[in-house]
């Protein structure tokens, strides 16, 4: 207890009264793996934040930049958690050139209201991500979560074309510039995408921004097989239509959707309760190109023998395309105790998804499959309890899912897991091969371990 004092009459004294946040209630609602902040430090600019930081660095203290906390699950829970750095007082729009299609926007402003921002002048950041009704700007980066418009418009890492932090020295720096054209130094901005805070605190982003689409249009369509749905998904990949998005659900993430859409008194797709392999796309352009796009859809459904397909009507399309966005959110809270493995494959094949439901068998653990943009598959396993059994069973099934992904030499993420699970020892199957590597990027920006440690394998 005297230690926890000590440490709040000092940030007082070094931070001022106003921005620091210590009653126990608070602490509790910024826990990141059960783990609890001795205080919480609310900056209200850059220099505030260089300010917090040099005062972690000087008294040995670790901090954790956080947002709107709706992501503090991912990764590993943090060796050491002293202080969190409330980022939601940094949400200016610092620059906007709407011709020049190029922004500078704080880390902590939301996604929502940053959408709002950019429809008045006719533009959009394709930054569909889990949690959009909260998530602010710097969470999507450090987080490095999947945006639902990836198949169109790229990653973060494409349209993010600068940054500004604090690294843990506290020295205020930059990378990157405002402007699409930068060619000079190194992108040292793209390493913070993914680094969930172990790197730096992000106070600031620079983006190249887009038009929105004129028009918009989905479609539907149903497969009594995954090797029929895959083949549909290929087909339409090999005709080249400019889809922005297209997503394959098995027979269990249909019947969650499906009940969800239903409890809301949402519109959903006629052929999203039968019980069958589903796959939506989702299309934007000239009210001409989604007529067309939409035509061929039909077609090749037809062709590749599809049990039944449909052009979603707007208010279906909007509902269902936004669930599917925020896939990450329900899923993990599918079940007591479940397990969310994000995969990146070369080639999503229907052996390599066969071996995955396999997986499970033995143990009669329900599945959920979702093949996103780009090869990326959400493979969910659902436990029943946080109980040794259920435990046991679901790192089996995570050792088994790092096999089968290094076969087919691709990667893989651990998204989400009960705290039984990581502390199984998983660290093996998820430890990047080139770990010196990231060890010394870590030692480059964070010399003092100040930012999270622990908080990625292999104690970065």
């Amino acid at each position: 207890m005297k230690v926890a004092e000590n440490l709040t009459a000092r940030l007082l004294q070094t931070i001022g009264a106003q921005r620091v946040v210590v009653a126990e209630e608070q602490l509790a609602a910024y826990s990141v793996h059960g783990l609890a902040p001795r205080a919480i430090v609310r900056p209200s600019s850059a220099d505030v934040v260089a300010e917090v930081v040099s005062f972690a660095a000087a008294e040995k203290l670790a901090l954790l930049p956080l947002g709107s906390r709706s992501k503090c699950e991912l990764g590993m829970p943090p060796d050491r958690y002293d202080i969190a750095l409330d980022m939601t007082g940094l949400r200016q729009i610092a620059h906007y050139d709407a011709g020049d299609l190029t922004l500078s926007v704080d880390a902590g402003m939301p996604l929502r209201e940053l959408e709002g921002h950019l429809k008045e002048k006719g533009q959009f950041l394709p930054l569909a991500v889990p949690c959009f009704e909260s998530s602010t700007v710097g969470g999507a980066i450090a987080s490095g979560i999947d945006s639902a418009l990836r198949q169109q418009y790229g990653s973060a890492r494409d349209f993010l074309i600068g940054a500004e932090f604090v690294d843990g020295t506290g020295q205020l720096c930059k990378s990157g510039g405002r402007v699409v054209k930068n060619v000079t130094g190194y992108d040292l901005h793209k390493l913070l995408l993914g680094s969930l805070g172990t790197l730096a605190a992000i106070t600031r982003l620079n983006f190249r921004t887009f038009p929105l689409p004129a028009a918009s249009g989905g479609h539907f369509t149903n497969f009594a097989d995954c090797q029929s749905a895959l083949r549909y998904r290929l087909t339409v990949e090999k005709a080249g239509l400019p889809l922005a998005n297209q997503e394959v659900l098995n027979p269990r993430v249909a019947e969650m959707l499906s009940a969800i859409l239903e409890r809301a008194g949402e519109a959903l797709p006629l052929g999203l309760n039968r019980g069958e392999w589903c796959v939506y796309s989702s299309f934007e352009g000239s009210d001409a190109v989604v007529q067309r796009i939409s035509r061929d859809l039909e077609r090749i459904a037809r062709e590749t023998g599809a049990e039944c397909s449909e052009v979603l009507q707007t208010a279906a399309d909007e509902s269902l395309g936004g669930m599917l966005r925020e896939a990450f959110e329900w899923l993990r809270w599918g079940s007591p105790a479940n397990v969310i493995c994000k995969l990146a494959l070369p080639e999503v094949k229907p052996e390599i998804l066969a071996a995955l439901s396999h997986l499970t068998e033995s143990d009669s653990l329900r599945v959920a499959l979702l093949v996103r943009a780009s090869n990326v598959v959400y493979f969910t396993v659902f436990g029943e309890s946080e109980g040794d059994a259920s435990i046991q069973s679901l790192s089996k099934v995570v050792a088994g899912v790092s096999a089968v992904v290094r076969t087919a030499k691709g990667n893989l993420t651990l998204l989400h897991a009960p705290p039984g699970v990581k502390q199984k020892g998983i660290g093996s199957q998820f430890s990047p091969s080139d770990m010196a590597t990231h060890q010394r990027v870590k030692q480059s920006f964070d010399p003092f371990n100040v930012f999270a440690p622990g908080r990625v394998l292999g104690g970065i």
